[in-house]
């Protein structure tokens, strides 16, 4: 700012012409405007405006304005000669008298406009990254609020599963609960990253098919189709598919009629996974205990929160059938 003025100047060599007094008029203004700027800035945006003294604060500011207007005649006066001034009066304007310096003042308040902006929009940028930040603090507290939730709504479900086994066939019951503790080692260890690659989550939906498929009565039909190296490299969020493989089990069988599970995985384009369900439905009276229910709602709220606007989920259901689509986009 100190500098601009020599911009003005035709040529560099001419600056060893020029009179220091004919320089006073440029430094001493931009002096002021320094000064007022940084008080607001400093100290009165803060201490004052941010308080919500909106009139103090421009009681201050005109108090500064006036203050500066003096001290900026002052100075010029007693700097400036008032020989200097009659000797070069085409080079060396007079100082306008006293408190009628309107165009010095308006440029100080604009400068006070300007700290005034900046500081603003600082307090909002601020503002808003600690908004960002406690959104995503409150969404990691609400996915891990979820997991706590479904862990157990998992467990509960699959001990509910091995005791039925138990009364039908002891041996197959002990199999199953090898086969539950190989789970309960991927939800306790994998589960705790916030994602894991597909090809494990994919390996753990096989597992509890096969733990499912130790339960089920002959006339029930479970028709598998997970091909081999699905998204190979992606990863996604742990036990988002469970649920509603739990559910195809859970409502889809029946201990006395035919009944079925059709579950599909396939990738319809590169990064896209897509998982379709459809069973066969019997919705659980009253007096069964095997859940609360909680388990869609759960994976919906997770996949609001883990990945908005990237996935599709629908579900419908006619008095036989029960059908449901899982899409998400992975890239």
């Amino acid at each position: 700012m100190f500098l601009f003025p020599l911009l003005f100047l035709e040529r560099f060599e001419s600056m060893r012409h020029i009179h220091y007094f004919d320089l006073l008029k440029f430094y001493i203004q931009p002096l002021f405007i320094a000064i007022i700027f940084y008080i607001n800035y400093l100290w009165l945006i803060d201490k004052v405006l941010f308080r919500k003294k909106t009139l103090l604060f421009l009681f201050y500011n005109l108090l500064l304005i006036i203050i500066a207007n003096i001290a900026s005649f002052s100075i010029h006066r007693i700097l400036v000669p008032t020989e200097m001034m009659h000797w070069r009066p085409g080079i060396i304007p007079p100082p306008r008298p006293g408190l009628m310096q309107w165009q010095d003042a308006i440029t100080l308040a604009l400068s006070v406009g300007l700290s005034v902006a900046i500081k603003v929009t600082q307090q909002w940028i601020l503002s808003e990254k600690e908004r960002k930040q406690l959104e995503q603090e409150r969404t990691e507290a609400e996915l891990k609020n979820l997991k706590n939730q479904l862990n157990p709504h998992f467990l509960f479900n699959t001990l509910n599963n091995i005791y039925s086994l138990i009364a039908i066939s002891p041996d197959r019951a002990q199999c199953a609960v090898l086969e539950l503790s190989k789970l309960l080692r991927y939800v306790l260890y994998e589960n705790s990253q916030p994602y894991v690659p597909l090809e494990k989550e994919l390996e753990f939906n096989q597992n509890y098919i096969e733990l499912m498929r130790l339960r089920l009565a002959r006339h029930v039909k479970v028709n598998i189709d997970i091909p081999q190296g699905l998204c190979r490299g992606y990863k996604i969020a742990p036990l988002l598919f469970i649920t509603l493989i739990e559910n195809a089990f859970k409502h889809g069988t029946s201990a006395t009629e035919e009944s079925f599970v059709k579950i599909q995985m396939r990738e319809p384009s590169q990064g896209i996974i897509e998982c379709r369900i459809e069973n066969s439905y019997f919705p659980k009276g009253e007096t069964d205990k095997s859940g609360s229910g909680i388990g869609l709602k759960n994976l919906s709220r997770q996949l609001e929160l883990l990945y908005p606007d990237k996935h599709s989920l629908q579900a419908e259901r006619d008095s036989h059938t029960y059908r449901a689509i899982l899409i998400i986009d992975l890239n």
